[in-house]
């Protein structure tokens, strides 16, 4: 017949057991009731024993990636922002007219108004003044207050001899941003000094 004692000290053991394990598993150490004792390693005179042979592994293949495609619309987007600098240096830079209206005609976006402003600047500087008339009008339609188009069409009505139109003009950019921008400092400049409205 089996006594309480042996009962109780059946179970002592049973719960130290599991105590041991649990604490063993939680501190990563091997339980000993489940894990084997290992064999014992005998030591090499070769420094390099038990170590993996590096020569007989497998090397992984990489594979090379794609090259990330740019987005349609960050191409364009870049091409445009490229092809307009190039325009501007050449007008700008070079006074190569002609070749700047080429290379913005080129970008195929005549309807935007630094565009068309710029193409109407260089056909006003080749004295193509009904050409720089249109190109103009096309920036003001495509921005209305594109504040350069202004400046530059003030300075194309001083050369018709349109004082009050440039004068006019002027007020227009002065709503659009003030008296301190480039724009407006340029026209009233050329309104003082008809000579200088030859930029």
């Amino acid at each position: 017949m089996i006594s309480v004692r042996d009962v109780i000290g059946a179970t002592g053991m049973v719960c130290a057991a599991l105590l041991f394990a649990g604490t063993a598993q939680a501190m990563s150490l091997p339980d000993p009731a489940i894990s084997k004792p290992s064999e014992p390693q005998l030591q090499s005179a070769d420094p390099n024993a038990g170590k993996p042979d590096i020569a007989k592994r497998k090397k992984p293949v990489v594979k090379d990636k794609p090259a990330a495609k740019e987005p349609a619309e960050k191409k364009s987007e870049r091409d445009f922002r490229d092809g307009y600098r190039r325009a501007y240096a050449l007008i700008y830079t070079n006074r190569d007219y002609d070749a700047g209206i080429t290379e913005l005609k080129k970008l195929g976006h005549d309807e935007h108004p630094d565009v068309a402003n710029l193409i109407g600047y260089s056909s006003r500087k080749l004295v193509r003044m009904e050409d720089a008339r249109t190109w103009y009008e096309k920036a003001l339609a495509a921005d209305p207050k594109h504040a350069r188009t202004w400046q530059y069409y003030g300075m194309w009505h001083l050369e018709q001899g349109e004082r009050a139109t440039a004068e006019n003009y002027l007020e227009t950019i002065r709503n659009i941003c003030g008296t301190g921008c480039e724009e407006f400092q340029s026209l009233k400049l050329a309104l003082s000094d008809p000579a200088w409205a030859t930029y």
